[in-house]
């Protein structure tokens, strides 16, 4: 038999006439047909190896199967055989009559070798398959069917029945567009010998969390049902489906009439979107040429323009091979050249576009030698195409006052001279300035984002040492130089008066100031009993060093990610253990620090004259500011929880709390919310939000499944994060908890070679990912210092238009 004779009845037939093809012949076989009639067939095969009755879970499935053929639109209906009798697949006439066959077999060695040389050549012929949770199990011996299911359950897998949470991440599969992302039902649920997964397109996974998975658990990425074009024709698989209850749920028959329309050929769909080969990972800049950044300078941010080309940005960092300026009596001390370059997709070169005087190049030793000011973020204006406004985030050295160890932060508009492709540094006109202490490190931020309405967010750090606090609450009220505390963060991100450790949002306008849209946290006319102040320029306070935001303008909903302290354990007496943070916001709000972090779970005071001593527990419905170093308001808006916080023991500890609802910080008695997370040495790099452009031509855009999920990464890649998670948009405000996360790590590649050190990363006009590495050292940059593209190259749905069938007429 050949797959040319199979074609000739499966692509051929049904889907090119209405005349009703012949009935098979065999008497082993039953046909239920929807009204009308139909010229689309599924074949079900339910042969076993096993003696004995008919398992009752394999009656319920074909019952099913058949009650799916003669429902919906009549377009999509299809007649319905099954068969026990594995003949049929010697019999290429026969077979190729049938647009999709299912496995809903209790598995063994059901075929012999003609019969799957007979399935082979109906799948080379285009055919379709779908397997049936213990078809997993069937031909045992056979290579070509584990690729045709995808994975092989594990021996020692639970047997019983159990309750879990499905979440399901494609939301346009057929199969899975139409159900609960986080679906409850009762199940058999098997373990895989091998995780599927980045060789398969996975639609949806149980939870292990919800359930009890056994000794041969796959972790938190457990996949349970998925797809793949494979040897020509169409797979799909679930794993679910294992008692005769299943398929008596209408979410469970939705799931496998999905499943049915799309290897008949009755709809098309994406089975490509996950798998990895369909993804390239493209470095797009050399290394530097010797004692120059005429590539990239040390990376800190990009933006991409509506021309395709990406702007990027040096901090300030030299090449290792220039000197620093490290003593403060030089007039020179700390003195870098922030960069902008740009990459052009028509010459795919590289040009330097300017460069600004930054107060920035320093690194290396003590909390008051290195420093993380410089050039800090780059925008664009909504109108860039028609006026070449650049908006830059900075650290200018020429406003260092050397004796206060004092520098002045701004938010600048220059001008692109299109013609020339350079930045006129004359054109400046100074946005925003407010202070920054830079006798100690650290915390600049940098991060801006525009929303639709054309208001600009800026983030900014907390400009707080790291140290003096044990890697705990960053409030240590006693260190200062020359009166400016450099360890409180209550005189910065817990302060209403002022600027640092915030999200700012302002509305720029076109003579180079800007006005205050409504909706801020505070309108900077606010007092208390203390008289204290407010800014009326901060839509976001109590963050700590927000590296990358990013808002989506669909929905002008703000996402943020910001690093956490160094403790690397939880602490009883002092708080929670350093938890990196994202935050999906949706309106003007207070997220914690330095009083309160992850879920809100409180830090504790400290005392004065000794900050050794702890006083009591922050609380977090009702936060206080009593820092000497406090210009703003006493009394604080309550704070908001945030969405994702992870630490080196796990992603979102969480413990119990007493009755005044602190945490026991005890680690023995954490439990972990999001399982799939984990740091160590972390630093989280928010991300974009993928919008998916069907209008665009481009053969590099990311496919329509990854729309509307949200990256979240790590500068590190070890067992740090580099997700798309969904959140649900009734809690996400609230700090609710992602429903549903999935490993980019295959796709952005990680490793010394690849994408390690993750610093910004967005999508460009193309639909393509551009990422940012930083390099291998710290505070310059180096030979792995690199721009990087990740392109899609998976094509498009399947089957092809042409090859659709038509359904029950």
């Amino acid at each position: 038999m050949t797959a040319g004779v199979v074609a000739a009845g499966l692509l051929s037939g049904p889907a090119a006439s209405a005349r009703p093809a012949p009935l098979p012949s065999s008497t082993t076989m039953s046909i239920k047909s929807p009204p009308g009639g139909a010229n689309v067939r599924v074949l079900i095969f339910y042969g076993s190896a096993a003696a004995g009755e008919e398992s009752p879970v394999v009656n319920a499935g074909i019952e099913a199967i058949e009650r799916i053929g003669v429902s919906g639109p009549a377009e999509q209906r299809f007649d319905v055989v099954a068969t026990g009798d594995a003949s049929v697949f010697t019999d290429a006439t026969r077979l190729g009559r049938f647009n999709a066959i299912v496995f809903l077999t209790g598995g063994g060695d059901v075929l012999d070798p003609e019969q799957e040389a007979g399935l082979e050549a109906y799948m080379e012929a285009g055919g379709g398959f779908v397997g049936v949770h213990d078809a997993a199990r069937a031909e045992p011996y056979s290579d070509w069917f584990t690729g045709l299911i995808g994975a092989r359950p594990a021996a020692s897998g639970p047997t019983n029945t159990q309750r879990a949470v499905v979440e399901v991440g494609d939301r346009r599969h057929p199969a899975t567009k139409d159900l609960p992302v986080q679906w409850k039902r009762s199940d058999v649920w098997p373990n895989w010998v091998k995780n599927p997964s980045g060789d398969v397109h996975t639609v949806a996974r149980v939870r292990e969390s919800t359930y009890q998975p056994g000794a041969s658990a796959n972790g938190a990425d457990h996949p349970v049902s998925w797809c793949r074009d494979y040897d020509g024709g169409r797979s799909f698989y679930t794993g679910m489906g294992g008692t005769v209850s299943s398929y008596d749920e209408t979410d469970f028959r939705a799931h496998l009439r999905g499943a049915l329309l799309w290897t008949s050929r009755l709809v098309r769909a994406d089975c490509k979107a996950t798998i990895t080969g369909n993804y390239a990972a493209e470095r797009l800049t050399e290394p530097n040429q010797p004692g120059r950044n005429d590539q990239i300078g040390e990376p800190h941010g990009l933006v991409t323009a509506p021309d395709g080309r990406v702007l990027y940005i040096g901090r300030g960092g030299a090449d290792s091979s220039q000197p620093v300026v490290t003593d403060w009596n030089d007039p020179d001390v700390g003195k870098g050249k922030g960069q902008i370059h740009i990459w052009d997709p028509r010459t795919r070169k590289v040009t330097l576009a300017g460069e600004l005087s930054v107060f920035g190049n320093k690194g290396g030793g003590d909390e008051l030698v290195k420093v993380e000011e410089g050039l800090l973020g780059i925008e664009l204006d909504p109108r860039f195409e028609q006026n070449g406004w650049v908006y830059l985030h900075y650290t200018p050295h020429a406003g260092l006052d050397r004796d206060r160890r004092i520098a002045e932060r701004r938010v600048s508009r220059f001008t692109l001279d299109r013609a020339t492709g350079k930045l006129d540094l004359g054109s400046e006109k100074v946005l925003l300035k407010w202070p920054v202490q830079v006798h100690s490190c650290c915390h600049a931020g940098g991060g801006m984002a525009w929303d639709s309405k054309g208001n600009l967010y800026i983030a900014t750090g907390d400009n707080n040492s790291s140290g003096f606090s044990d890697g705990y609450s960053g409030n240590n009220p006693a260190p200062n130089y020359k009166g400016v505390s450099f360890a409180d963060a209550r005189r910065t991100a817990g302060n209403t008066n002022n600027l640092n450790g915030k999200i700012l949002r302002v509305h720029p306008e076109p003579d180079g100031t800007y006005t205050l849209p409504e909706g801020n946290l505070f309108t900077g006319r606010e007092t208390d009993e203390g008289g204290g102040k407010t800014r009326g320029e901060i839509y976001v306070m109590g963050v700590r060093n927000p590296a990358r935001i990013f808002v989506d303008r669909t929905t002008d909903v703000l996402y943020a990610g910001w690093v956490g302290p160094d403790a690397g354990a939880p602490s009883t007496t002092w708080g929670p253990a350093k938890y990196d943070t994202f935050a999906v916001i949706t309106r003007a709000s207070n997220r914690g620090w330095p009083y309160c972090m992850g879920n809100k779970q409180p830090y504790r005071d400290r005392n004065l004259p000794d900050p050794t001593k702890p006083l009591g527990w922050y609380d977090c419905d009702r936060p206080k500011n009593e820092s000497p170093n406090n210009d703003g308001l006493m009394n604080l808006p309550p704070v908001t929880g945030n969405n994702i916080w992870y630490s080196p023991q796990g992603g979102a500890p969480d413990y119990p709390r007493d009755a005044a609802g602190v945490p026991s910080y005890k680690q023995e008695e954490a439990s972990y919310l999001l399982p799939w997370l984990k740091g160590g040495g972390q630093a989280a790099m928010n991300g974009p939000v993928y919008r998916y452009d069907q209008a665009s031509t481009s053969a590099a855009k990311w496919p329509a499944y990854w729309d509307g999920k949200w990256f979240v990464g790590d500068f590190y890649d070890a067992d740090q994060p580099r997700n798309a998670v969904i959140t649900d948009p009734k809690t996400q405000g609230d700090g609710g908890l992602p429903v549903h996360s999935e490993s980019l790590k295959k796709i952005v590649p990680i490793g010394n070679d690849g994408i390690k050190n993750l610093m910004d990363w967005k999508f460009g006009p193309d639909g393509a990912l551009y990422v940012l590495d930083y390099g291998r050292g710290f505070f310059n940059s180096d030979a792995k210092s690199a721009l990087w593209r990740v392109t899609y190259r998976g094509g498009e749905p399947t089957p092809a238009a042409g090859q659709l069938a038509r359904g029950g007429q």
